[in-house]
């Protein structure tokens, strides 16, 4: 199982790392269409970290005898991750003046969904097990 784990964690820094090697090769085209670079490199980070700590608390749960355990780490997680985005929302917004790109703010937004689906996949195949 702890393998798996190892396994899990690395499927979220493969895709890190592909949207970020991405983004580095297509900067241009995403400058272009006026998307914000700056944004997307912080959204990607962001969304990461905010995963693997939901994550870690979550296989964390998983070992405890009580499945109302799990079940409420996996609402903080949500709880976690909706006002984290918010208050990264509101940051941003107030940072650049209240002037912000509304094409990178989805574009980084739609990382969070990646994200979900990794860790749902994760959660999923280690509920199996």
């Amino acid at each position: 199982m702890f393998n798996f784990i190892k396994k899990s964690y690395l499927l979220f820094f493969v895709f890190f790392i592909l949207a970020m090697v991405i983004m580095v090769l297509k900067s241009s085209r995403f400058l272009h269409l006026g998307f914000d670079n700056a944004l997307l490199w912080a959204a990607n980070l962001f969304f990461l970290s905010l995963n693997l700590i939901t994550l870690a608390l979550q296989i964390k749960s998983m070992k405890n005898k009580n499945p109302n355990v799990f079940i409420r780490s996996v609402m903080g997680g949500i709880l976690i991750k909706m006002f984290g985005s918010l208050l990264a929302v509101f940051v941003y917004v107030i940072y650049n003046n209240y002037k912000f790109d509304k094409g990178s703010m989805f574009l980084g937004l739609c990382f969070y969904l990646f994200y979900l689906m990794a860790e749902v996949t994760t959660l999923m195949k280690l509920n199996k097990k």
